[in-house]
């Protein structure tokens, strides 16, 4: 099978489970306590009022009524528009879009920069004084949560030090340093916690490929230990490592709300917050479908990936 049929099947695939995704964030969001029109209409407002809000929302239609329109509105690539932003939901995305994707990329980065290397030098030195310095490192950061890390970032290096800023996000427009300066410390806080599970994963997959027959070949022929590591066994041990990578970007994309509220970064995060306690309907459906689509592309990039680390990998 040609890399274009295999791309093409596998973007048909994610239609499905796209629409199983839409379904689930319209009707478990709609099914959460609380009503917007009341939200809008305020704590003094008559049922009079709540219910002509209400009506001209839409809100008093059937659920799958309503759930059948927004079918018809995602077919025609409108999210809908927000309720208390007043804006269309697509806009309100892309302005806090920034943040927290530059925050995923950085954290990301951090974590494959810091979790690589410390799971081949903890497979190269197994059982040695380094590998159990680095798997305790290692655990400690997966236990540890990220916005305790953040916090302790805040009092250190923003409070004590003055290094960095404590809160806030410089936007790209204003200078790349002080947006690099602003996103230091939040980024680390997230790309800690992750770097310890590729550690960990990078190093279990060494560990395996250490004890294939055609690494002890190599030894046995006179290669040195640099080329058998970095050569042969870090290149076989790369797809389950690549695997989890792609998973943490995912999970760093979704999962930065915390770490986002610590540092008062205007991002998804907050946006989604906000829209949930403000029953802001639309934007919460927006933003877990985005969230979901990235899911879903990431994925296919990790699955395509197999075929540049490794030419034996055939697509069924």
């Amino acid at each position: 099978m040609s890399i274009k049929t295999y791309v093409l099947r596998r973007l048909l695939a994610l239609i499905p489970v796209a629409i199983v995704v839409a379904t689930v964030a319209f009707v478990l969001i709609h099914l959460a306590p609380g009503d917007p029109a009341s939200v809008i209409a305020g704590p003094d407002a008559s049922p009079e009022d709540i219910a002509r809000i209400t009506q001209q929302m839409g809100l008093d239609r059937p659920l799958p009524v309503q759930l059948v329109s927004w079918y018809g509105r995602l077919l025609q690539g409108d999210l809908g528009r927000s309720i208390f932003l007043r804006k269309p939901v697509f806009d309100a995305i892309l302005d806090r879009l920034e943040p927290t994707l530059l925050l995923t990329i950085a954290a990301t980065i951090i974590a494959v920069l810091i979790g690589v290397p410390a799971g081949v030098v903890s497979a190269r030195y197994h059982n040695s004084f380094a590998d159990q310095a680095f798997m305790v490192v290692a655990l400690v950061g997966i236990s540890v949560p990220n916005f305790l890390l953040g916090l302790l970032f805040v009092l250190f290096f923003g409070v004590w030090l003055g290094w960095f800023p404590v809160a806030g996000y410089s936007p790209l427009e204003y200078g790349w340093l002080g947006t690099l300066r602003s996103l230091v410390m939040p980024a680390f806080a997230l790309g800690l916690v992750q770097s310890a599970l590729i550690a960990r994963i990078a190093r279990s997959s060494m560990l395996d490929v250490l004890r294939e027959q055609y690494i002890t070949a190599g030894r046995a022929k006179g290669l040195g230990e640099r080329a058998v590591i970095y050569k042969h066994a870090l290149r076989n041990a790369l797809i389950p490592t690549v695997t989890i990578i792609g998973i943490s970007f995912a999970i760093l994309l979704s999962g930065a709300v915390v770490v986002e509220t610590v540092f008062n970064i205007p991002g998804l995060g907050r946006l989604v917050v906000s829209a949930v306690l403000r029953r802001d309907y639309p934007v919460v459906q927006g933003v877990v479908l985005c969230v979901a689509g990235v899911y879903m592309l990431i994925n296919l990039a990790v699955d395509l990936s197999y075929l540049v680390i490794d030419p034996r990998v055939k697509y069924q």
